[in-house]
């Protein structure tokens, strides 16, 4: 089917649900969703408000961009796609980022869509661990996992079926983005990697560049100019 747009959505603040097809969400700063034109979901607010960045792409363009697959409802927000996110509320109209944004996107949708298949393990317990690394991104494997009353295994299997990706990956995307706001308020390595559980500065250095393809400097000049 040919659409003449589709529109990603990316939080900026806050935390919200949606159902869709049969399948339920939930969106923050680390999962964005499409939002197709006639397609039916609901949405629920427990937490209160949100603000979201809302991306209009003309069908011809995103044809150009994803593979041939069916549109995912929800989608992870990688550390790339997350500063360049960040770049564009900073510039507003004077964003010139603008392909590398529609890449950055259409790159999520063909690597990181949300699993939406049934399969083995229970999604409400992948959703109170991701809750748990929300609360305390330095909270080790066996400890949440005695937490939650199952093995470290089962957690981990259960985990990366329904959220696409190994706990630690999570655990460094939450990591990262927290010490982006760090670095955007001018707060200085050395505390933001000592607060956020790195071993070294150079542990901070070392993830930061994995997850958005930027050292911490060229990071600070991006979400401070």
């Amino acid at each position: 089917m040919t659409l003449a747009s589709i529109v990603p959505v990316l939080v900026r603040q806050g935390m919200f649900r949606i159902s869709c097809q049969g399948h339920r969400f939930t969106l923050d700063r680390f999962t964005g969703y499409i939002e197709v034109p006639g397609q039916e979901r609901s949405f629920a607010h427990p937490t209160g408000g949100d603000v979201c960045t809302a991306i209009t792409i003309q069908g011809g363009l995103w044809q150009e961009l994803v593979d041939e697959h069916p549109l995912p409802p929800a989608i992870h927000v990688d550390g790339r796609l997350d500063v360049a996110h960040r770049r564009l509320l900073r510039a507003g109209d004077q964003f010139t980022g603008v392909d590398e944004l529609a890449s950055l996107l259409g790159r999520a949708f063909n690597s990181h869509p949300l699993p939406v298949t049934a399969g083995p393990g229970r999604k409400a317990l992948a959703d109170r661990a991701r809750d748990a690394l929300l609360a305390d991104a330095s909270v080790h494997l066996v400890e949440m996992a005695r937490s939650l009353k199952v093995s470290p295994a089962h957690l981990s299997r259960t985990f990366h079926h329904h959220m696409g990706m190994t706990i630690g990956r999570f655990r460094n995307r939450v990591r990262v983005a927290r010490a982006l706001d760090r670095l955007e308020a001018g707060d200085g390595l050395a505390a933001v990697a000592a607060d956020l559980g790195f071993a070294d500065q150079a542990h901070l250095s070392r993830v930061m560049k994995e997850e958005t393809g930027r050292p911490p400097g060229a990071l600070r000049r991006i979400v401070t100019e």
